[in-house]
């Protein structure tokens, strides 16, 4: 059953300007080294930075509290992309049986992420 559902868009100039203004500091307080390490293999790192930050984003829509930028973070399950969390986040998820499924998106200006938050059967997949 679905119990929420996030989305988020954001720009990857404004991604890209907080990264230079800020640098190392800005992408070590915001991404999680996965996230970083996927990004800066890629030409250009901006458009998939930007669609971390929009993941992590419609992620804490679903969430009932807040959570700092680095309790949420997107890995790669062979070419997917997937939501990991820090453990605290990761025991309360399979102790109400939650699954979040992500989906990721980015075109020439803008990167987006839907996030499903799912009640599924406790052991259950």
């Amino acid at each position: 059953m679905i119990v929420a559902l996030g989305a988020d868009l954001v720009e990857i100039a404004r991604v890209e300007r907080l990264l230079s203004r800020h640098g190392e500091r800005a992408l070590r307080r915001l991404f999680h080294e996965e996230e970083v390490a996927y990004a800066l293999a890629r030409q250009n790192p901006f458009p998939s930075l930007a669609a971390r930050l929009a993941a992590k984003e419609a992620f804490q829509k679903c969430w009932p509290e807040s959570l700092s930028w680095k309790e949420v973070w997107v890995g790669m399950e062979g070419k997917r992309p997937a939501l990991r969390f820090a453990p605290r986040i990761e025991a309360r998820m399979a102790e109400e049986g939650l699954f979040a499924h992500l989906s990721l998106s980015h075109e020439r200006s803008h990167a987006l992420a839907v996030v499903v938050l799912e009640a599924r059967a406790r052991g259950g997949g």
